[in-house]
C-alpha cells in the first residue's frame, strides 16, 4: 500500500506593522528575545515546519526588515504591503509569491516570538483530517479586547466575533482568535479576494475568511495553544514580558534536561544555548548566543558567555568573560577576572586570574599566571599568540604578538616577551634593579621635616 504524501506547506508570516507603540529606531520586529529578533524565531518555526516556501510581508516604511529577510531567505521572500489596509490585504500581497504553490499555507505573525512549531503543527493536523480551514485559538486569562471564538462543539468554529462587536454573552467566552491559521493557498486567496472593508477602519481583516468559509459550508476547525505561546509584543513592556517567558521555559528546559542552577531565575539565556546534562550553572550567569557547555563541566557565577564552547570537566569564573571564538578544552581552568577572545584553550590549562587572551592558542597543561596579556592589536591589524603545552607564563607577562612559546618553556614574571621562545628555556625581559641603602629611611625623614611633623 502506497503511503499518501505529506501536503505542501508554505508560510506567510506577517512583518508590515510600524511598531509605533514600541518606540524605537529599530523595527518592533527587529527586536530580540532571547537574543533572537523575533522575526527570525517565526522564520524559525515555519521551516521547522516543514514549510518549502516562506514568505514574510513587509511595509515599504522599514527596508531594515526588507534586508534583513532578504539576507536570511533571498529577495524571493519579500512581499510588500503598500499602502497598509490590513491583516486580510497583508496575506494577499503575498499572493504573487507563492504563484504557482499548490498546498497548505500557514499564516503567522513575526511579532509572536514564543511560537513555536510545537503549537502549530495541530493546524497542519486538522487540515489533514479534513478541515478546510484551520484557526489556532487559546483560552485567555482575561479576553478582554480579543476576538471571540464562537464554537459548536469542542472545535468546529462558527464565527469570529471581535470584542467591540460582541454581546454580553459572547464576551464571556474565553475561547480567543491568535490570528495564526492554515489554509489550501487557493481557497485561502479565494476567500481573500471577497473580504470587503465595511468597517469603522476601511481595512480588509484576515478574520473574515472565517465566516466566508462557513458561508461556503466548508469545515472550520480550531486548535488551542497556551496563551504564552500565542503573547504579541507591541511595546517595550511586552517585549520584556516575552523574554522573561521565553528565559523561564528555557531554563525549565535545561534543567529538566539535567542541567544544575542554583539560582535559575538569575540565569540569562539564548535562543540557541546549548548545555548539557550535568553541567552546574551558578547564579548569575549571561549566555550570550552561540555558547555549548558539555557534560561536567562547571560555570561559576557571574560569568559571561558568548560565542563560545566548554569542554567536560572544565571551570569557568567566577566573573570570567569568554567572547567568540573561545574554545576552553576538558579540564581546563578559567578564573576570576580572565577574558578570554578566539584563543583555543588546551586541556587541563589554567589561566586562574586577571589575564586577557586574545587571538591565539594555550597548549594543553600551560599554566597563565596572574595579570598576563596577549597583546594582539597595534591598531590596525590583529596578530596571534601561540602558547604551547605545559608551558609556564609567569605574572605580569606581557607576549606580544606575534610571538611563540614553546612547550615547556617558562617566561619569567614581568616580562615583555616579543621573540619567539624555544621550547623548555627560560624567557627573562626585565631592566636591571637597582637599590640605594637607606634611601626609604632618608626620605621619609626629609617629607616628615618639609611638613613640620618633627
Amino acid at each position: 500500500m502506497t503511503a499518501t504524501p505529506t501536503p505542501a506547506r508554505a508560510a506567510v508570516i506577517l512583518a508590515a506593522g510600524k511598531g509605533e507603540r514600541m518606540k524605537s529606531a529599530t523595527p518592533k520586529v527587529l527586536h530580540a528575545v532571547g537574543g533572537r529578533a523575533m522575526l527570525d524565531h517565526a522564520i524559525d518555526a515555519a521551516l521547522a515546519l516543514d514549510c518549502a516556501r516562506v514568505v514574510v510581508v513587509v511595509g515599504d516604511h522599514s527596508p531594515e526588515v526588507r534586508a534583513h529577510v532578504a539576507a536570511r531567505l533571498g529577495e524571493g521572500a519579500v512581499a510588500v504591503q503598500d499602502p497598509p489596509l490590513g491583516t486580510g490585504h497583508a496575506v494577499l500581497a503575498a499572493r504573487r509569491a507563492l504563484e504557482g504553490f499548490d498546498g497548505d499555507v500557514l499564516v503567522s505573525y513575526a511579532d509572536v516570538p514564543l511560537l513555536t512549531a510545537d503549537a502549530v503543527a495541530p493546524l497542519f493536523e486538522l487540515r489533514a483530517g479534513g478541515a478546510d480551514l484551520a484557526v489556532l485559538g487559546f483560552q485567555a486569562a482575561d479576553p478582554g479586547a480579543y476576538g471571540r471564538l464562537v464554537l459548536e462543539g469542542a472545535d468546529r468554529l462558527l464565527r469570529i466575533v471581535e470584542a467591540r462587536d460582541a454581546s454580553a454573552a459572547v464576551r464571556k467566552i474565553r475561547a480567543c482568535n491568535s490570528g495564526v491559521l492554515v489554509a489550501p493557498a487557493g481557497r485561502l486567496f479565494e476567500w481573500l479576494d471577497r473580504v470587503g472593508n465595511h468597517n469603522a477602519k476601511g481595512e480588509y481583516y484576515l478574520t473574515d475568511i472565517v465566516g466566508l468559509a462557513s458561508d461556503d459550508r466548508g469545515a472550520v476547525r480550531v486548535a488551542f495553544a497556551a496563551e504564552a505561546d500565542v503573547a504579541g509584543v507591541n511595546s517595550q513592556a511586552e517585549l520584556a514580558a516575552a523574554e522573561a517567558a521565553f528565559q523561564s521555559r528555557r531554563r525549565a528546559e535545561l534543567m529538566d534536561a539535567g542541567v544544575t542552577m542554583t539560582a535559575p531565575a538569575t540565569v540569562h539565556l539564548a535562543w540557541d544555548t546549548a548545555i548539557a546534562g550535568g553541567v552546574l550553572v551558578e547564579p548569575y550567569v549571561v549566555f550570550g548566543p552561540g555558547v555549548s557547555i558539555a557534560a561536567g563541566a562547571v560555570i561559576r557565577a557571574f560569568s559571561h558567555l558568548e560565542g563560545a564552547s566548554v569542554e567536560s570537566g572544565a571551570i569557568i569564573g567566577p566573573y570570567a568573560r569568554l567572547r567568540p571564538g573561545a574554545e576552553i578544552g576538558p579540564g581546563a581552568h578559567i578564573g576570576n577576572f580572565v577574558e578570554v577572545k578566539k584563543v583555543k584553550v588546551g586541556a587541563g590549562a589554567k589561566a586562574n586570574h586577571l589575564s586577557y587572551l586574545g587571538d591565539g592558542s594555550v597548549g594543553a597543561g600551560a599554566n597563565i599566571g596572574a595579570g598576563t596579556i596577549f597583546c594582539n592589536y597595534d591598531g590596525f591589524d590583529k596578530f596571534e599568540t601561540h602558547v604551547g603545552a605545559n608551558a609556564f607564563i609567569g605574572s605580569n607577562c606581557a607576549l606580544v604578538a606575534p610571538v611563540t612559546v614553546g612547550a615547556g618553556a617558562y617566561t619569567g614574571s614581568g616580562s615583555v616577551i616579543t621573540r619567539p621562545v624555544a621550547p623548555d628555556a627560560l624567557a627573562l625581559e626585565r631592566g636591571v634593579q637597582a637599590e640605594k641603602p637607606g634611601w626609604a629611611a632618608a626620605f621619609r625623614e626629609r617629607k616628615r621635616r618639609a611638613k613640620g611633623f618633627v
